[in-house]
């Protein structure tokens, strides 16, 4: 009588290595500090708060710096992606 044995696991590789995880975080924290500040802005706004004033100048300017280096982010996290995706099909043709 043959006993069935168990698969040996094999191990998967990470679906993000550490740098590809610090840049999404990164990402996600200033396209959302930027985000937050676009609807206190709103607010502000709405409310009729002078906004040239005090904190607000910094409210104001976030958005615009903010967002455009989340974009540079993103595009960064991409290439890794992408790099990384290429390196491990070529190693896996061999």
């Amino acid at each position: 009588m043959r006993v069935a044995q168990k698969p040996v696991p094999v191990p998967a590789e990470p679906t993000f290595t550490r740098p590809e995880r610090v840049l999404a975080y990164m990402v996600a924290s200033t396209i959302g500090l930027s985000i937050l500040a676009i609807v206190a802005i709103l607010i502000g706004y709405g409310t009729g708060v002078n906004t040239g004033a005090g904190i607000w100048q910094a409210v104001d300017l976030l958005p615009g710096v903010g967002l455009p280096i989340g974009f540079v982010l993103i595009i960064v996290l991409l290439v890794l992606n992408a790099v990384r995706r290429t390196r491990a099909a070529k190693g896996a043709g061999k």
